[in-house]
This record gives structure tokens, sequence and C-alpha cells, in this order.
């Protein structure tokens, strides 16, 4: 299953040690929670994204929701927000349903994401994964992923204005030997 969380953060001056934070010691310690297999965070890019889009999109690859409900997760979840909690903003969360892990991005690649089906990305040459949204929020029920390799990547005006475009901030984090995403 595909677990995400999407946010903004609204104060500048404290933005980048948030940033650290939720990078250096959250993934980490996300990471080391039963059944989390991937972790990656990624920031929107600015060009073309709809202000209703949260910045930033926390992709976490796990065995289901009782990962997220267990004493593993409560105690070692990667602490938490009280210190930025008033700062962020747009918070949502979801699970979703997924044949495979989560792309793991590299530098420069971009992880696309359409809320209206995966014609688009096809027609970009790409391979998509389906979510189909099964626990928390549940909205939007259904998202298609691809990962586009920088080698491959349009100029961003050519992007269609249904898809959001994401690029890594972090290497993905991985708990064991699980296989690559076929995607």
């Amino acid at each position: 299953m595909i677990y995400t969380v999407e946010c903004s953060y609204a104060d500048a001056q404290t933005e980048a040690e948030w940033n650290d934070f939720y990078s250096l010691q959250k993934l980490p310690a996300l990471i080391s929670v039963a059944g989390f297999q991937t972790s990656q965070r990624l920031k929107a890019l600015d060009a073309g994204v709809p202000a209703a889009v949260p910045v930033y999109l926390a992709l976490h690859t796990i065995d289901g929701l009782g990962v997220l409900t267990g004493d593993d997760y409560r105690e070692k979840g990667g602490g938490n927000f009280a210190r930025w909690q008033q700062h962020i903003t747009d918070w949502h969360r979801n699970l979703y349903a997924c044949a495979q892990v989560a792309p793991a991005l590299q530098a420069g690649d971009w992880l696309l994401v359409s809320p209206h089906g995966p014609d688009t990305l096809q027609q970009l040459g790409l391979c998509t994964l389906a979510l189909k949204a099964v626990a928390l929020e549940g909205f939007p029920p259904q998202r298609w992923i691809a990962r586009l390799p920088a080698a491959q990547r349009p100029a961003m005006a050519a992007l269609p204005p249904d898809v959001q475009a994401y690029e890594a901030m972090t290497e993905q984090l991985r708990s064991t030997d699980i296989p690559q995403s076929v995607c």
C-alpha cells in the first residue's frame, strides 16, 4: 500500500529547520517501524502548480493500515510536529491500494500525479501505477503516478494542467531488500 502525507508550511523563517527535522529525523524513524518498506519526501514544482496543491508530499510504501495503528508506529514514528504544528497547513493523509512499491526518484527525476486517469501519463510514454484510496481521508479516491526520468523530462509548460509534478527532496529510504518498482 502507498501511504501519502501532504502539507504546506507557512513560516519561511523556520521552514528549513522543519524540513531538516522531517527529512533527517522523521523519515529514518518511520523506515525503522515494522511494516514501512520505503519512504521519500518530495516537493511540488512551482511552475504550473495550482495553489490548492500542498507543497510537500511524503510517499511511503507500507504493509497495510495496521502499521499506522500499531504500537511500533506510535513509539518510533518519528516524533511529533508540536514545535511546527502552527505553521503546517493543508495537511492530508491517505492510504492507497497499489500493486507495487512506490517508485524511487533519483536526482532530476519527477513524480507526475494525475487524479483523472492514466491516459495523460501514458501519452507521455510513462508506466503508471494506479492508486485507489482505501483508508484515512480517502480523497482523492484515485490517483495515477509515474516516475519521469530526468533524461525524458519535457518542459514544464508541456505538462497537461491536471498533472502535478514533484521532485525528490531526499533519497528513497528502504527497509529491506524489497524489489524495485517496475515503473
